[in-house]
């Protein structure tokens, strides 16, 4: 019982600021800044977490923002920089494996950081899809398996102590196969290390579109 206490404790109070803090290091902020000042329209954030997209959100393309994450203990710190934003954000606790809206009725995907967190990836991806306009983009910036085999293999055996520390977060999924696998196709995909240790951070960006 102790150790499910502290386990829930860990999860409510000590993770959210450990990933608001790791997320928001200088090489992640400015991967975000490459993708999210390009969406437009209604915007379906996936995995809003702490808010740490809104200040790259321009207020002049964007109408509506609806920001999903089934970790509520995120939102105290999203709903700071949802204010400090001024946009306007709706926040619901849930996840993407069914997300409450009609087919076809957003313009824009943000995904930033938040596939490997993902307990079914794929389904995730096509209940995205399904939202997502004929003519619409998703946009992501996610980390991913390593291209190199030593850091791959790396990846590999931390996990199972990586993902009870971190949230579930996963090091070694391979991002572009699964895009490819729930019907999106990328382009202007980019990849590369960006600073800090290997095993963390081989990242995938750009902008995909659903496959019709």
């Amino acid at each position: 019982m102790a150790n499910g206490w502290l386990a829930t404790q860990y999860e409510k109070h000590v993770l959210p600021t450990l990933l608001d803090f790791a997320c928001g290091m200088k090489p992640l902020r400015m991967q975000r800044e490459k993708v999210v000042p390009k969406a437009h329209g209604k915007v379906l954030e996936i995995g809003i977490g702490t808010g740490l997209n809104m200040r790259f959100y321009d207020s002049k393309k964007v109408k509506s923002v609806l920001g999903l994450d089934p970790a509520m203990q995120m939102h105290r710190l999203a709903r700071r920089r949802i204010q400090q934003a001024g946009l306007d954000v709706q926040l619901l606790g849930l996840s993407a494996s069914s997300i409450p809206l009609d087919d076809h009725s957003i313009d824009t995907i943000v995904m930033t950081y938040t596939l490997c967190s993902i307990e079914d990836p794929v389904p995730a991806l096509r209940e995205m899809r399904r939202v997502l306009k004929p003519e619409g983009k998703l946009l992501f910036c996610e980390h991913g398996i390593a291209p190199d085999a030593k850091v791959a293999s790396l990846q590999n055996r931390l996990q199972p102590v990586w993902g009870k520390l971190a949230g579930g977060c996963h090091l070694n999924r391979d991002i572009p196969a699964l895009l490819n696998e729930a019907g999106f196709k990328t382009e202007q995909l980019e990849a590369s290390y960006v600073p800090g240790p290997k095993v963390f951070t081989f990242n995938y960006w750009g902008q995909a579109y659903s496959e019709q």
